[in-house]
C-alpha cells in the first residue's frame, strides 16, 4: 500500500498541508487548534526534532479532528513508529526504496519525495502515484514541475510541492492539474510556534485558505 484513495482524497480536498516543526510537545495541541481555527485540516508534522512523536500523540488526543501525517521519514523504523502512534500518512524529502517497500508491506499510506525524472520513474515503478515534489522552488518551481512531469502526465501521477511555496505563488501551483495539494511551511513557521503566536498562525491559514477557495472552490 502507498497513498490509499481515502487519504489521497482527504489531502486533495484540503488542498493545503501545513508543514510544522515542533520543538516542545506541549505546543502541539494549541498549535493544532490554531491551524483548525484558520481552516486547515491536514498537517505534515516533521521528524526534525525529538519532540515530534510526542507531539503526534498529543494532537491525536487533544485535537483528533486534525489529520496528521509524519514528514521527514528517512528509515523504516520511523514508518513503524508513525503507524503505531496513529499517523494518517507519511512523506519523505527523498526516494528511499527500502522505506517505500516497508510502508507497502505494513499498509502505511506513504509518499516519497522526488526531484528528477529518474526518481519519478523509480517511485512509480514501486507503486507510488502520489509524490512529494521537493524542494519545489529551488528546482525551478512550477515551470520545472510541468516539464519534468510532461512524459508521465498520462499516468495520472499527483504531486505535493513543498519548498519555497508561499502565499505569492500558491494559486499558480493549485491551478495545475498535477498538483494534489501544496505543502506550506510559511503557515506556521518554527519561530511563531516557539513564540506561541497562535493568532498569527490562524491568520496565515485564513489568508491561505481564501486563496484555496478562490482557485479550487474548496
Amino acid at each position: 500500500m502507498v497513498m490509499d484513495e481515502k487519504i489521497t482524497k482527504k489531502i486533495e480536498d484540503a488542498a493545503l498541508v501545513a508543514v510544522i516543526v515542533v520543538d516542545d510537545a506541549e505546543d502541539a495541541v494549541p498549535l493544532a487548534k490554531a491551524l483548525l481555527r484558520g481552516g486547515l485540516s491536514v498537517v505534515e508534522l516533521t521528524l526534525r526534532t525529538t519532540a515530534a512523536f510526542d507531539a503526534l500523540s498529543n494532537i491525536k488526543t487533544g485535537a483528533p479532528e486534525l489529520t496528521v501525517g509524519i514528514g521527514t521519514i528517512l528509515m523504516p523504523r520511523q514508518v513503524a513508529e508513525a503507524k503505531n502512534l496513529g499517523a494518517a500518512f507519511g512523506v519523505a524529502p527523498g526516494y528511499n526504496p527500502s522505506v517505500v517497500e516497508f510502508a507497502k508491506k505494513n499498509g502505511f499510506p506513504y509518499a516519497p519525495g522526488v526531484s528528477t525524472a529518474s526518481e519519478i520513474e523509480a517511485a512509480y515503478a514501486h507503486g507510488c502515484g502520489t509524490l512529494k515534489f521537493f524542494p519545489a522552488e529551488s528546482l525551478g518551481g512550477l515551470s520545472y514541475l510541468k516539464n519534468v512531469n510532461a512524459p508521465y502526465a498520462h499516468l495520472g501521477i499527483r504531486y505535493i510541492p513543498l519548498g519555497g511555496v508561499s502565499a505569492g505563488n500558491l494559486a499558480a501551483y493549485l491551478e495545475n492539474e498535477a498538483v494534489l495539494a501544496v505543502g506550506g511551511s510559511w503557515l506556521a513557521p518554527r519561530g511563531l510556534i516557539k513564540e506561541k503566536n497562535w493568532d498569527r498562525i490562524s491568520k496565515n491559514c485564513e489568508d491561505a485558505m481564501r486563496i484555496v477557495r478562490e482557485v479550487r472552490g474548496n
